[in-house]
């Protein structure tokens, strides 16, 4: 059982990486990549923001600032040519999360709350912390309901 909130989020956020690729896999392959209407995101798109923004998150954790760099056009990009290639996303998205759990388990108990300036205000280092959690297991739930929309959702163990 996790002692501290870095041992609880760096295990919740390996399950949720695990719980992620699992909604993707109960896809059919063919339809990985298909969104329901116009401009609606696909499951590999969302994995893909997964995998990439979990190793900006890291880079956070351990600079503990926003990256002064980051392009949200180039962000786009590289998101979209990831989700044509689900080796290379799976291996970025395994690798990506091993990091964010790393740098989350290196926080010392004081520095949790400390406040990383970001674009839209203040937010606390154990925020940050939680980020790749929350965001996978959020489009775990969007790819379930792809899933449901196809007639492919089944529960776990059923």
């Amino acid at each position: 059982m996790p002692h501290t909130l870095q041992d609880f989020l760096a295990d919740a956020t390996q399950k949720a990486a695990a719980d992620l690729e699992a909604a993707l896999l109960r896809l059919p392959e063919d339809k990985r990549n298909w969104s329901p209407e116009g401009e609606a995101r696909t499951a590999l798109d969302m994995v893909a923001e997964c995998a990439i923004l979990n190793g900006t998150t890291a880079d956070m954790i351990h600079t503990r600032t926003f990256p002064a760099d980051f392009d949200y056009a180039k962000f786009g990009k590289a998101k979209t040519q990831l989700a044509q290639d689900w080796n290379a996303l799976r291996s970025l998205l395994q690798e990506n999360t091993a990091r964010a759990i790393e740098a989350i388990r290196t926080v010392p108990d004081e520095a949790v709350g400390i406040e990383v300036a970001m674009p839209w205000g203040p937010t606390t280092l154990a925020r940050i912390m939680a980020y790749p959690y929350w965001n996978m297991g959020y489009h775990e739930g969007q790819i379930n309901y792809l899933a449901s929309m196809l007639g492919c959702l089944t529960p776990p163990n059923a």
